[in-house]
């Protein structure tokens, strides 16, 4: 997480909380250290914010602090409000407490937006595969190292190309490059025994493969009135 970003999470926590929170309950939310916390409350007040409190004791901030608010408009508030909430349904956990952050700072904007709720229900998360690593690998262009059981229960080692998440309500899909295959393939993560960054990448070859894929896809579909 960003500094700039956690600097931002730390101010709505203290402005939402309703008793002063103490360091390691920040950092637990935000998954660092306890001193790192200390650190960036000491440059949040250097730099003016009403925070108070210290060190055991804990901080809160002064009540009517604002923050520049986001240019929604409602309509465009409630769908990403909905759409956040929909996110606790693809069993990726990094995600689900992103969508956490940012629905914070959606409710500064259009508070309106509590009143939506959604289901939760949906796939789990995968017991072998950081669901975050697989989309970090896709921004970084990386190749990925799998053990794969298909649906017959057949094992494979295979070294892919990650071009594409799908979130289906029962799994989340990976479309890839399979080099042992030499096509594009649709591998379900919940059946990846393991995972692992490859030392190969494959940087400026990802989006002409994803076109291809989407071209293919739209050649599959059928459409009907």
């Amino acid at each position: 997480m960003a500094k700039s970003t956690r600097f931002f999470e730390i101010i709505q926590m203290l402005r939402s909380a309703k008793r002063p929170l103490l360091a390691r309950d920040i950092a637990e939310q935000l998954e660092v250290s306890v001193r790192t916390i200390y650190r960036d409350i000491a440059t949040l007040q250097a730099m003016q914010t009403p925070i108070y409190g210290e060190a055991g004791i804990g901080y809160e901030m002064r009540r009517g602090y604002d923050l520049p608010p986001l240019n929604f408009d409602i309509d465009e508030a409630e769908a990403l409000s909905v759409g956040l909430s929909l996110i606790a349904r693809t069993g990726d956990i990094g995600l689900w407490k992103a969508a956490e952050r940012a629905a914070r700072k959606l409710v500064e904007a259009a508070p309106g937006t509590r009143q939506l709720l959604t289901s939760s229900w949906g796939a789990d998360a995968p017991a072998n595969v950081d669901l975050a690593l697989l989309r970090e690998a896709i921004r970084d262009e990386s190749k990925l190292t799998i053990e794969y059981q298909d649906e017959a229960g057949n094992a494979s080692a295979r070294v892919v190309w990650p071009l594409v998440m799908i979130y289906y309500v029962d799994a989340a899909m990976l479309v890839s490059w399979c080099e042992l295959r030499k096509a594009i393939r649709h591998f379900r993560v919940d059946r990846m025994c393991s995972c692992t960054v490859h030392t190969e990448r494959f940087v400026g070859q990802g989006a002409e493969l994803i076109s291809e894929w989407e071209r293919s896809q739209k050649a599959q579909m059928v459409f009907s009135r």
